[in-house]
């Protein structure tokens, strides 16, 4: 994803402008994992906090426990060979008394979620805006933009 950095002549504000990048299907892993869309996907799961997964690691945690290990996790992913951690079941009491089971991801697992529900929410919102299939996307340039 690429951004254009501009200072507004009117008042020296920094904006952000979005930029087409070029979308191949087979360029889409290495959308996903860019060290841009992991920094924003990181920034989402440590806005939303949440409990620690099965592993223990709390978001606060995270970055010291994974920056080491990001290297490799990353090559597993690109290899196929990542397997995602089981989640945590929980049970969240509803207000007729029963309970509802709920699933906590570690943290890794869920920015590796977001970052992968950035991209593809992306890519969803170009077929509906050009009415077309995702199949036909190939070397078509991809509007980019996000917060």
């Amino acid at each position: 994803m690429n951004f254009v950095y501009t200072v507004n002549p009117n008042g020296g504000v920094i904006y952000r402008r979005a930029v087409e990048v070029p979308f191949s299907k087979s360029h889409l892993l290495e959308r996903i994992l860019s060290a841009e869309n992991i920094r924003r996907a990181w920034k989402q799961v440590r806005a939303n906090k949440g409990a620690p997964g099965i592993d223990g690691v709390t978001v606060e945690q995270f970055p010291d426990t994974f920056r080491e290990l990001w290297p490799q996790i990353r090559s597993n992913l690109f290899e196929g060979t990542y397997i995602p951690s089981p989640v945590l079941r929980v049970e969240i009491p509803k207000p007729d008394g029963s309970k509802r089971p709920l699933g906590i991801p570690t943290v890794l697992d869920r920015m590796i979620q977001q970052a992968i529900a950035q991209i593809m929410g992306l890519i969803c919102i170009l077929c509906f805006r050009n009415q077309v299939a995702v199949s036909d996307l190939e070397d078509r340039p991809m509007m980019v933009s996000g917060g």
